[in-house]
């Protein structure tokens, strides 16, 4: 989808709060661990090229969803690690050398299906995915773990980490977080040969239990500004959301009272009212479900009206506006704002879900 450039929808993204976003994460944390920052799905809607380039200097590597997206962050120099946190099928491996990537290896069958085909694995570097309770990829015995690290090991490969993932790092009851914890240590504990990385620390472990991290950290949403929480539980420290969503008014007109307003006429004006179309819908991630909440135009919230269609959405002014009034959807107006958790909490998701879906026809400014 090419950006839209010609439009007033851009979305803002502030770099330099992502570069202090880290600092302040890492000092919290008591020990000293390898950093890598999550860029995945396009660095959470934040621009990955940009945001990598940005802050390689500060972290020792860079997480990603699939070899695709290492791919990209390597054609644009990129020089530090990047873990490829997906599993990829064997057939795809030479990529990964001919890139320098790190593979997530999560059981004994893939390395069946590699010997199989006739894959080689000398000198893949890999990090042994343990599914703790998350219940998604990985190896769940100490036994299972033994056996997938000396097989990859007769195939040559160079084992460099191990690593967990918490289903409930970001919620108050933390049952589930402390078995998958102590599942993890002990297995870690009780392997023969334990690879040197150890990771288990997301986002929301890296805030709420900084104490329990091991000797790396994958640090996601939390370098973009927002609670990976939402609302649940308290940062013990200030972050700056890096992303601010506008648009501007391009139509400006008032219509009688009772004129129906949108597909499906689901909005009839009570009164005469001054209503402005924004040129922003369910293409750019602006989904039809955002119709009644509100964006802010010059400090005032006002309300999304009639349906979101594709391309446009139209609001209720208190008054005309001239057109080119810029309106916010995510960020400040005057002594007002708009988060991504309220967009969130609106539509029924979660805030790393609102970023995602902005859509690459929505440029990016940095």
């Amino acid at each position: 989808m090419i950006s839209s450039l010609h439009r007033p929808t851009k979305a803002k993204i502030n770099l330099d709060a992502i570069s202090a976003n880290i600092r302040t994460v890492v000092e919290y944390i008591p020990s000293q661990p390898k950093v890598w920052a999550v860029v995945k799905a396009n660095a959470y809607g934040h621009g990955a090229i940009a945001v990598a380039h940005h802050i390689e200097g500060q972290v020792d590597g860079f997480c990603v969803s699939n070899v695709d997206e290492a791919i990209e962050l390597r054609q644009a120099g990129i020089k530090k690690s990047i873990l490829v946190l997906g599993v990829i099928l064997p057939e795809e491996v030479y990529l990964a050398k001919d890139y320098r990537l790190t593979l997530t290896i999560a059981s004994l069958e893939w390395v069946s299906l590699a010997k199989t085909l006739g894959t080689n694995l000398k000198n893949l570097t890999c990090h042994i995915k343990v599914d703790s309770g998350m219940g998604r990829i990985g190896v769940r015995t100490r036994a299972e773990t033994e056996a997938l690290i000396s097989e990859l090991q007769e195939q040559g490969a160079f084992i460099e980490g191990i690593f967990t993932h918490f289903a409930t790092a970001d919620e108050a009851n933390q049952q589930q977080f402390e078995e998958q914890l102590d599942f993890f240590k002990e297995l870690v504990r009780s392997l023969d040969n334990c690879p040197s990385v150890v990771h288990a620390s997301n986002s929301a472990t890296s805030i709420w239990h900084a104490d329990t991290v091991f000797n790396a950290v994958r640090l996601g949403l939390v370098i973009y500004g927002l609670n990976p929480s939402g609302r649940a539980l308290e940062i013990p420290y200030e972050i700056e959301p890096a992303l601010h969503l506008e648009s501007a008014l391009i139509h400006v007109k008032k219509v009688p009272a009772g004129a129906a307003v949108g597909y499906g006429g689901t909005y009839h004006a009570e009164t005469d009212e001054w209503i402005g179309t924004l040129p922003i819908g369910y293409a750019d991630g602006w989904t039809r479900d955002m119709q009644n909440f509100n964006v802010l135009v010059d400090g005032k919230f006002c309300q999304i009206i009639g349906r979101v269609s594709m391309d446009q959405a139209t609001i209720r002014l208190p008054k005309k506006y001239p057109l080119g009034t810029k309106v916010i959807l995510i960020g400040k107006s005057g002594d007002q704002s708009i988060s991504a958790t309220d967009v969130a909490e609106k539509r029924g998701t979660i805030n790393y879900e609102v970023l995602c879906l902005i859509s690459d026809r929505v440029p990016r400014e940095y």
